[in-house]
């Protein structure tokens, strides 16, 4: 890009950003120098990367979707929380709210993950213990007692059974008086991460693919401002995949996601802005940057010249982060205070949209009340004391940071190629129910998660207080633990709530979801009215997997 083109951006990126709002701050070093919204090519040079990275809030998004980066808005600190009953982890949000908060992320325990009330024999042992218990409506009333519903946003970490899981929440809002058009945040719903990473699906990929088609049309109808779908990379990560695999195969289930959305006749200008997405931050802290900044160039190459977005918010990638919870360690777990710190930094550098996060001890349990405050600090303090905030991506044009960006690009795009290669028609989604048949993207994130265990073993990776520094002056933690007899009360209210229920009007709504499983309108008013009848969980999934069938993934040698 030569020194005239430059000089133009540079006077585009200038008006969009006098006309836009501004935080009430000062934007100046700790010694008091003053500093730019943004730095670029020094006036009147010419640099052939700028086509590539551009500026902050201009096509190709590489550093950030607004041309006042945090100076327009700081990230929303949403910090993730769900243990023991609603009760419990409703005292939780109310802490974290109080603390300085700025929006609520639910855990849900395994049973509510998998589709089972907490009496499912299957659930014995884990009602509470790594997320919180929802069995029905009456529990999602009491999640969010004293908490308006449409003053705050909430995400939900919940895939497999995340369309009844949401119309719970719905009706919970409409029983606080507040309209549904009004509720603000997002659903994970990704099913396809499930698949290739965290195996907690309930039916085959196509049932699925059906439900998340209705949650897309219910919500563009029905909530403008809901994201229906968060687009998961953490899981995959989690699971042993290279930041390249992450981006990759977490974009191309976005792609799939908007192939869906097109395959309803839904409009990609009014439908796009919904989908939002989930990293991980690891711990190597420029390949973290550079991994979101190429996410966003890719996301918005991509919907712009295959999908045909032509408004620049259906181009935006939008995206959460959570620190890595793999990167924590047992051993010497003081040390994940550090670690945390890092990959916040990473994810805040990479301009992420909201973060959450992870405390000392949960590589152990579930966080203490005083790790969780800890976590919540750690972000306040990049926040409030560090000024990162004050230049947008101010890492740009970092030789490293952008020859790094580019190459994770470059990995992206050749596995793109080849999951499209895999599938029948050239789709992306047909590339990835391909792969999700033949167990691809399983063996390839397993022959990562080989080659770093090796690594570690063999001492090219170290890690401090596990291959390296081991010796240590630490203490015991104190850390949660939750009851059993949170299992016991949870079964006593389900049973009770099930005794003084309308019976009648639950039988009548459940035959009202399984003939709406058999035709082809939309299930989602079905499914609420069932909801409303406070059916439960575990009978609305089993009804489904009566009707759809179970999935087994096939044995991958």
């Amino acid at each position: 890009m030569d020194a005239d083109q430059i000089a133009e951006g540079r006077r585009r990126w200038q008006e969009r950003f006098d006309g836009a709002r501004k935080r009430d701050a000062e934007f100046r070093t700790l010694s008091g120098l003053e500093v730019d919204p943004v730095y670029g090519p020094a006036e009147g040079t010419s640099d052939p990367r700028m086509e590539r990275i551009g500026w902050p809030g201009e096509f190709p998004f590489t550093r950030g979707l607004h041309p006042t980066g945090y100076r327009g808005r700081a990230w929303t600190i949403r910090q993730f929380a769900g243990f023991g009953n609603a009760h419990q982890t409703n005292e939780r949000y109310k802490m974290i709210l109080g603390a300085g908060g700025g929006g609520l992320s639910v855990a849900f325990d395994m049973p509510t993950l998998m589709g089972r009330d907490s009496d499912d024999p299957k659930s014995l042992g884990e009602v509470g213990h790594c997320g919180v218990a929802v069995d029905s409506a009456a529990d999602m009333d009491v999640l969010f007692d004293g908490i308006p519903l449409g003053g705050v946003t909430t995400s939900m970490t919940i895939s497999g059974p995340a369309v009844p899981v949401f119309c719970m929440y719905l009706v919970a809002a409409e029983r606080q008086g507040v309209p549904i058009g009004r509720l603000n945040g997002t659903l994970q719903t990704d099913i396809f991460k499930e698949y290739i990473a965290q195996k907690e699906w309930l039916f085959a990929p196509e049932p699925h693919l059906r439900l998340i088609g209705d949650l897309m049309e219910f919500c563009v109808a029905e909530i403008p401002a809901y994201k229906p779908l968060s687009v998961s990379g953490y899981h995959i990560r989690e699971a042993g995949a290279t930041a390249a695999q992450e981006l990759a195969f977490t974009l191309a289930d976005g792609f799939g996601y908007v192939e869906l959305g097109l395959s309803r006749g839904l409009d990609v200008d009014v439908f796009g802005p919904g989908l939002s997405f989930f990293f991980d931050a690891h711990i190597d802290f420029f390949e973290e940057i550079a991994k979101f900044r190429a996410a966003r160039r890719i996301w918005a190459r991509w919907l712009r010249d295959v999908y045909g977005a032509r408004t620049e918010k259906a181009q935006w990638l939008r995206f959460h982060t959570q620190t890595a919870g793999v990167s924590l360690t047992a051993q010497q777990p003081d040390n994940n205070i550090v670690r945390t710190a890092v990959e916040a930094l990473a994810a805040v550098l990479g301009g992420t949209n909201s973060l959450h996060t992870n405390a000392l001890d949960e590589v152990l349990a579930l966080p203490s009340e005083k790790a969780a405050e800890i976590a919540l600090r750690t972000q306040q303090v990049i926040m409030e004391e560090t000024e990162v905030a004050n230049v947008a991506d101010p890492l740009g044009g970092s030789w490293y940071v952008e020859a790094l960006t580019d190459r994770l690009e470059a990995e992206a795009e050749a596995i793109f190629k080849r999951i499209r290669d895999m599938g029948t028609d050239g789709t992306m989604t047909s590339g990835i129910l391909r792969g999700i048949e033949d167990g691809w993207f399983m063996s390839e994130i397993a022959e990562s998660a080989f080659d770093y265990q090796r690594k570690l073993e063999k001492g090219e990776k170290r890690i401090v207080g596990v291959n390296c520094h081991t010796s240590t002056v630490e203490e015991p933690l104190s850390i949660l633990r939750v009851s059993h007899e949170v299992e016991r009360e949870q079964n006593r209210v389900l049973a009770q709530r099930r005794a003084g229920r309308d019976q009648a009007a639950v039988d009548a709504a459940m035959g009202g979801l399984v003939s709406a499983a058999r035709g082809g309108g939309n299930m989602i008013p079905a499914m609420l009215d069932a909801v409303r009848a406070e059916a439960t969980l575990g009978e609305i999934c089993d009804a489904l997997r009566e009707e759809w069938g179970t999935y087994s993934e096939p044995a991958r040698f």
